[in-house]
């Protein structure tokens, strides 16, 4: 039995998954950091695949930089979230801004501080939803979504 099961495991190949970071960068007068994809046109957060030698607070500071020119403060992680269509896992960081000016990157055609309104407006529900987590203080939350609609837990 043991040889049958080490056998059917090498023959499998492991689910592959990207790990990436983003971060919900909040003002103090509450406006939140977004940005306009140059690849899509979509708004977002900043964020971005997390390199093999960073850790993911590293990689969320690292990522708002190169796409706003925005430096932060990293609080806490806020929630977990999985594309499931293109196994994507998503670690979101409420941050805070620490200097720096707003500038577009080859990444970002647009760069803004939005209000919550304003996010619910022009973001994806998938992607809105994550600052609105980081919002309401009870996380971190965990959430799965197809890439264009949230996938009920259980």
């Amino acid at each position: 039995m043991l040889l049958y099961m080490s056998q059917s495991q090498e023959a499998t190949s492991p689910p592959l998954h990207s790990v990436s970071v983003a971060g919900v960068v909040v003002r103090e007068d509450g406006r939140l950091l977004a940005i306009r994809r140059a690849d899509n046109g979509t708004w977002e957060l900043p964020g971005g695949v997390l390199e093999l030698d960073e850790t993911p607070e590293a990689g969320v500071a690292r990522e708002v930089l190169e796409e706003t020119g925005i430096h932060v403060e990293v609080d806490e992680l806020t929630g977990v979230y999985k594309n499931t269509t293109r196994g994507i896992v998503a670690l979101v960081f409420r941050c805070r801004p620490s200097g720096g000016t707003e500038r577009t990157s080859d990444e970002s055609t647009a760069v803004s501080w939005l209000t919550p309104d304003e996010v619910s407006q022009r973001m994806a529900e998938v992607y809105a939803i994550r600052l609105l987590d980081a919002l309401d203080g009870n996380g971190p939350h965990v959430r799965s979504h197809d890439g264009k609609q949230l996938i009920p837990a259980g």
